[in-house]
């Protein structure tokens, strides 16, 4: 079993992600703000800002996954990037490879096409900064990163949050950097991902690449 440290660990996708490897027997601590309001047993929860680097180093000492479960709004509107950045620099000098909750818009509906994100017309305006903040780890971030980390970026289908929470299927789709459902962008519910995400951290099979999980 894995010691998985999960940064947002009481978000949408990281209590699903915590819940679900905590139920496969891995040691999981969940770090964030908030507590939570339904406590899975067996996790650690450490409550913290992801902005203070002595914080993150202090829970992702020692683990062998680090996911980064954090959104690009409310409190890390403006640092998001490099909160992320921050937590891969630290999940390298752990050894421990870096799993990051993505975003739909990073997906490509075809080999070779440009990106979802590099056309917003359909995606209200307030919302650009946040999805631009999210492509950026994958177009830009990761990419730059020193060959010693390996890292995962998992977007899920564009139909995914709590918004659209979905109910538990126990199956998924995986594709790579193309969507899987692009003419729509799909869908897939909470647990749905939460299973994928695991699965692939137990596989190891993903270096440095970017992966998509739809229904």
């Amino acid at each position: 079993m894995s010691r998985i440290v999960v940064i947002g660990g009481t978000g949408y996708a990281g209590s699903a992600i915590v819940a679900e490897a905590a139920g496969r027997g891995h040691e999981v601590t969940a770090f964030s703000r908030s507590a939570p309001t339904e406590p899975v047993p067996g996790v650690t929860y450490v409550q913290g800002d992801a902005t203070d680097e002595a914080a993150l180093a202090a829970v992702v000492r020692g683990a062998d996954v680090v996911v980064a479960a954090l959104a690009p709004r409310g409190p890390l509107a403006g640092t998001f990037r490099a909160v992320t950045g921050t937590a891969a620099r630290l999940a390298d000098a752990e050894g421990a490879t870096l799993y990051v909750v993505g975003g739909f818009s990073s997906l490509r509906p075809a080999p070779g096409a440009p990106r979802f994100v590099e056309d917003l017309t359909h995606v209200p305006a307030e919302l650009h900064t946040e999805v631009l903040a999210g492509a950026g780890l994958v177009v830009e971030d990761l990419p730059a990163t020193p060959e010693t980390l390996n890292w995962v970026f998992v977007s899920p289908a564009r139909m995914f949050g709590s918004f659209a929470p979905g109910e538990r299927r126990g199956a998924y789709r995986v594709g790579d950097e193309v969507s899987v459902a692009p003419s729509d962008g799909g869908a897939i519910s909470g647990a749905d991902y939460a299973l994928g995400f695991v699965d692939l951290i137990e596989k190891g099979a993903h270096h440095r690449a970017h992966v998509n999980l739809a229904h």
